[in-house]
């Protein structure tokens, strides 16, 4: 997958999200499998020697030009210059003639040479001081030349088993690359049909959209509605909730005032009693209690003072008494409702913009049979079908005529082995039959049949080497020339600027292959673009004999639907904020829901209950209670606990009343500071807010509307675009094509040009190094092998046996 990156198209609507998902690419094969042998360094130095053969590039245009009609004169100029370009390949091939022709030749005369007693034929051989340096420089050469005929035939063998090895796996991995062509023609039509199938989500979004128009087109009224109600409602619903706890607050300040004055009354009464008895218990006393003062026995504050506060909550509970809540809660019913009533009035236009939906269903189905791409799939699938049936037709043939081949090229190594087994025989008898203190006509059997061995290899090279000549001249020039023809161009891309010329291949035209009328597809651009994996779309140019737009034209479908939401009204109940006497009733409750003036209370509130503490009265009738008299005391003390249960009891009373009054004080103080300004801002905004309404709530219907319409034909919109550039961008991407010709290309010359040329270079090396190696085993035979006739020489010296001294020859004479 390229992993491309993720392709996925996503479009938001007020109720759903649209995924259209990604293409899929197929799997491919591993690609072709190298035959089991290898010789890199002996291809490589096939290859810089076909480089310093044919150094030139490849005269496209005149190729191109060659074979058409064209003037005489410019025919005999394109051969030459042709000629000239395989200069490397003609003189090479002039060496190999030469060879063929030039060395059974020469070993005719070479033959009839010696059988004449020259060349080497006449059985002596002159002794001299440097004899047996001269024996091991040529052993040490034949050995050299032996190990590289050696490593030759090897190299030839290894080769060809190759070369075998290519012939037999090209027919699977040709298989296996056509399986991928397949598999990757294969999966256009699925992609189409993934695109195709795609637009079942548009639809059915679209058609979902459609079923529930009364929540989501009535949803997005009420929400262009309430953006200019809501502050308004809120304002309104904030004042009433204002009021309502100010009204509470005021009724609570009541009920607080009416249970102080009767706590008050009924405390006033105690006091009085508990202080009519104190001055009796006090005059009892006499003297010691006289400094005693009863003054704090009284209330401190008189809560009947308290302002009334029944006006404000009469104004205030009015409000709360009318209808204004339930008419605020009536707008929103009538827009909680509104849903429902588009879902109704808007029945008919679903109707008919469903049934165009089914339309454009049917149109985009349709799309597979117009586009091209299916076309170009029939007919490249039909070439790959044609070139595996001739693949097959072929096969067995070519295996056979392999094997044929593999017999005669191995019988022809064997020959070059079996010079290099006379050689290595020679090399080893040679040396162990020889003994320097035996004179040439004396030599062994072992050393006489070394030699032979040598004479043999030489007969071997001369009548095999032209036929291994031959066969390289044939292989070198199949090999060489297609190697440096077609792998070297095909890598320069010389070879696809070559098939881009008009008319070079007789019958073949590529654009009507690929279903194109007067196309200008190319080779060269299409293998360019297909090796960056770019979509077969934008490879062919179908852009430019197919519009996508007009494949994908469904604006008259659309427009259809467009018509139908112009025909639809929807019309909503009346919609009314506050009536004018609703309105004069909340600013007149403002206005006398002003608290009285509280100054005096709060002063009031802040003082003690009492205008003295009960307690320290306690505590002081209690001190004087023990200096008191008898009859005195115990009066003393009960008058102090009847304080202390007094204060007692009225502390349990009044402070949480007072409390909660001075706090509700301040709560309507603060509150009622702020009504009337709140008033008159809810009712300028509920004024402001029904203009809004009576102007505006017509142009939120068809606003709205229409904004539906264009989410709704945002869908196809974007399922169009999406389907665009997953057909020009995803679809039927054709790196795989590239991919095939670079397997052919890898198939062809790596494996089995490589190896066919490294099979004729290996020979070739044998064939030459069998000249050397004939004249030095022609030399170093005649240091093994027995002489006829011995040789003395004057003023030399002689190896002679231990048992006889060295002297010099007076002058040369020679015996039998």
């Amino acid at each position: 997958m390229t992993p491309t990156a993720l392709l996925c198209a996503q479009v938001s609507t007020g109720a759903a999200t649209m995924e259209l998902g990604n293409i899929s690419q197929p799997a491919y094969g591993p690609g072709p499998e190298a035959p089991g042998s290898s010789t890199p360094g002996l291809v490589g130095m096939v290859h810089g020697f076909l480089q310093l053969v044919q150094p030139k590039d490849l005269p496209i245009e005149l190729i191109a030009d060659f074979g058409q009609p064209q003037a005489e004169e410019t025919m005999e100029e394109q051969v030459q210059e042709l000629l000239l370009y395989e200069l490397g390949f003609l003189v090479c091939m002039a060496i190999g003639l030469l060879f063929i022709i030039l060395v059974p030749l020469v070993g005719c005369c070479f033959c009839c040479c010696r059988c004449c007693g020259n060349c080497g034929g006449r059985m002596y051989q002159k002794q001299g001081q440097h004899t047996g340096c001269r024996r091991r420089a040529l052993w040490v050469s034949v050995l050299l030349v032996s190990a590289l005929l050696l490593a030759g035939g090897i190299c030839a063998l290894v080769s060809n088993t190759r070369f075998s090895q290519a012939v037999h796996g090209t027919f699977p991995n040709v298989n296996n690359t056509l399986d991928d062509v397949r598999a990757y023609l294969a999966s256009i039509p699925k992609q189409i049909n993934f695109i195709i199938d795609s637009s079942d989500v548009p639809l059915s979004h679209a058609n979902s959209s459609l079923q529930e128009i009364g929540p989501n087109l009535g949803g997005m009224i009420v929400l262009g509605i309430r953006s200019g109600t809501d502050e308004a409602l809120g304002s309104l619903q904030d004042l009433l909730q204002g009021m309502e706890m100010l009204a509470a607050t005021f009724g609570s300040i009541s009920s607080t005032r009416l249970r102080l004055e009767e706590l008050q009354s009924s405390y006033s009464q105690r006091l009085a009693n508990l202080r009519d008895g104190l001055s009796q218990t006090l005059q009892d006393c006499g003297r010691p209690c006289g400094n005693v003062s009863l003054d704090g026995l009284a209330f401190s504050a008189n809560f009947s003072t308290i302002p009334s506060v029944e006006q404000q909550l009469e104004a205030l509970e009015g409000v709360s008494g009318s209808n204004i809540t339930a008419d605020l809660e009536k707008v929103n019913s009538t827009l909680d409702s509104t849903p429902a009533k588009v879902q109704e009035q808007s029945q008919d236009m679903v109707t008919k913009a469903q049934e165009q939906l089914g339309l454009i269903r049917q149109e985009i189905r349709s799309l597979q049979e117009e586009l091209p791409l299916l076309e170009v799939e029939e007919n490249v699938g039909a070439v790959v079908d044609n070139v595996t049936s001739v693949l097959e037709q072929y096969r067995e043939p070519i295996i056979s005529l392999d094997g044929l081949r593999w017999s005669i090229c191995v019988l022809l190594c064997c020959m070059v082995l079996l010079v290099v087994l006379c050689n290595v025989i020679g090399l080893l008898l040679g040396p162990l039959g020889l003994k320097e203190n035996v004179l040439p006509t004396q030599r062994s059997c072992l050393s006489n049949a070394g030699g032979n061995f040598f004479m043999a290899g030489v007969g071997f090279s001369f009548i095999f080497s032209w036929l291994l000549m031959l066969l390289v001249l044939i292989t070198f020039v199949l090999g060489g020339n297609t190697y440096t023809l077609l792998c070297e161009s095909w890598r320069s891309q010389q070879l696809f600027q070559l098939l881009d010329t008009p008319g070079l291949i007789p019958g073949f035209n590529l654009s009507e292959l690929l279903g194109q009328e007067g196309g200008t597809t190319n080779f060269s651009e299409m293998y360019r673009q297909c090796q960056q994996d770019a979509a077969l779309w934008q490879t062919l140019h179908l852009d430019q004999s197919v519009s996508l737009d007009e494949l994908l034209n469904i604006s008259q479908y659309t427009g259809e639907i467009s018509t139908a939401f112009e025909k639809v009204n929807i019309t909503l109940s009346p919609i009314s904020l506050l009536s004018q006497d609703q309105g004069d009733l909340l600013l007149n409750a403002s206005r006398a829901g002003q608290p009285p003036n509280f100054t005096l209370t709060l002063e009031q509130l802040d003082q003690t209950v009492t205008q003295g503490s009960l307690l320290d009265l306690a505590a002081e009738l209690e001190e004087l209670a023990n200096k008191a008299d008898a009859g005195v005391k115990d009066k003393l003390k009960a008058d102090a606990r009847s304080l202390r249960e007094l204060d007692k009891e009225m502390q349990t009373k009044f402070p949480g009343l007072l409390q909660s009054l001075k706090e509700n004080i301040h709560s309507v103080q603060s509150g009622a500071d702020l009504l009337e300004e709140q008033t008159k801002t809810a009712l300028d905004k509920a004024n402001k807010t029904q203009e809004f309404l009576e102007r505006e709530t017509a142009n939120i219907i068809k606003n709205e509307t229409w904004a539906f319409l264009e989410e709704l034909l945002d869908f196809f919109e974007t399922y169009i675009s999406w389907a665009k550039s997953r057909l020009t961008e995803d679809v039927a991407r054709c790196k795989p094509i590239a991919q095939t010709l670079d397997n052919v290309e890898v198939i062809t010359c790596d494996y089995i040009l490589d190896s066919l040329n490294a099979f004729w270079f290996s020979l070739g090396w044998c064939t030459v190094f069998l000249l050397p190696s004939i004249i030095l085993a022609v030399r170093l035979a005649k240091f093994y092998r027995r002489m006829d006739i011995a040789d003395v020489y004057r003023n030399e010296v002689l190896e002679m046996p231990p048992a006889f001294n060295l002297y010099k020859i007076p002058r040369p004479s020679t015996r039998h």
